[in-house]
């Protein structure tokens, strides 16, 4: 009876050991705790810092149109000029004998014109008293009324002539007279001249090429261009007179704002940028033509668009994904990145607004991990 009780106590502590479960078993393992964020849907409305630079609204160099010596420069670097006020004074001596020349043609095309119209007029009234005449029969043979019409005709036709010779020559007058003109050249509008290459006695010239240097350069600094390079995907929605702040560090803590004026609406194939101007009044003159700025460019959509936070967005160098909670399963659902707005960024994939993603985006949970979503408090 002793051994029988002895051995049913064997039996059930055996049974009993066989029938626990190891705490250290898969099936023993509660799931993984993970932080979940819910996606949002918001209309897009934020700034992106872009570099830009400022240029010259206007910047001209300034060449000479005749070959002459530089006879007189009364600008120089820095120099503020009025349009039409005289910046360089040139000589040209050949000018003065093709002036003498030009002067004599056009003296001796009129005498020419004087000539064929007096002998015009003496035989338009030679012609006149032969036909009065030859009114009456057998006064004025026939063959010499047809001769004086024919020289009356030959003469209007040299009058003719020397007229349009006189009308050349004083064209050729004009001409060189346009080209004494050239002679001084004249600020093209209010600025400044900002380069000055030659001096006084240089001999220069309209020859093109990489040598031929201008003699000055001048600028309006008034206004100026703050060409931004706006990427491509900040580029929608771009529109004029829209008002954007810059800073420049000439001026550390200073905000500068100007409009946007021009819109180039052409992408370069090159750096996917879409140039865009901003109109800066510089009427001071404190902001200087080449400076580096930045430009805090607005982006904003019409249409509302998903974000989720920066750090839930994960890749393994194939995909970018962010991982979703679904029926307490992980699933990595691919996305693309757009626009980042503070902590959160935009992405475009299979999500919905409200559907639960983990904060922190990994690759380690794979996807159909059994997790249990914790939300924030």
């Amino acid at each position: 009876m002793k051994v029988r009780f002895i051995a049913l106590a064997v039996i059930v502590t055996l049974f009993g050991c066989g029938g626990a479960k190891d705490p250290k078993s898969p099936q023993a393992s509660s799931p993984q705790i993970v932080n979940v964020v819910a996606v949002q849907s918001q209309t897009l409305g934020t700034k992106v810092s872009l570099p830009a630079q400022l240029t010259a609204y206007e910047v001209v160099d300034l060449y000479p149109k005749v070959t002459g010596f530089i006879e007189r420069i009364p600008v120089d670097r820095g120099s503020h000029v009025r349009s039409g006020q005289l910046i360089a004074l040139l000589s040209a001596p050949e000018l003065l004998a093709q002036r003498s020349q030009a002067e004599a043609a056009v003296q001796k095309a009129q005498s020419e014109l004087v000539a064929a119209n007096a002998k015009l007029a003496s035989d338009e009234a030679t012609y006149s008293r032969l036909r009065e005449a030859a009114k009456t029969p057998g006064v004025v043979a026939g063959n010499d009324l047809v001769v004086a019409e024919q020289t009356t005709a030959g003469d209007k036709a040299q009058a003719e002539a020397a007229s349009n010779n006189v009308r050349a020559a004083q064209d050729s007058l004009k001409a060189i007279g346009q080209l004494e003109s050239y002679l001084k050249i004249e600020a093209p509008f209010d600025g400044i001249v900002t380069q000055r290459n030659l001096h006084p006695g240089a001999l220069v010239g309209p020859s093109s090429g990489s040598g031929n240097q201008p003699i000055v350069q001048v600028a309006n600094l008034g206004r100026l261009r703050l060409v931004v390079p706006v990427p491509e995907a900040y580029a929608a929605g771009v529109r004029k007179q829209q008002e954007v702040s810059f800073t420049v560090s000439e001026f550390p803590g200073q905000t500068f704002h100007a409009p946007v004026a021009r819109v180039s609406n052409d992408l370069d194939l090159k750096t996917r940028t879409m140039p865009v101007e901003l109109e800066v009044r510089n009427a001071d003159e404190r902001l200087t033509p080449g400076s580096f700025a930045m430009v805090q460019w607005p982006v904003q959509r019409s249409y509302p668009t998903l974000f989720v936070p920066s750090t839930a967005v994960a890749t393994d160098l194939q995909r970018t994904f962010v991982v979703r909670v679904s029926n307490g399963k992980t699933e990595w659902v691919d996305v693309k990145t757009g626009v980042t707005s503070g902590d959160l960024i935009e992405v475009f994939g299979d999500l919905h607004a409200g559907d639960q993603i983990v904060s922190r985006g990994t690759d380690e949970l794979k996807p159909g991990t059994t997790v249990q979503a914790r939300l924030p408090h």
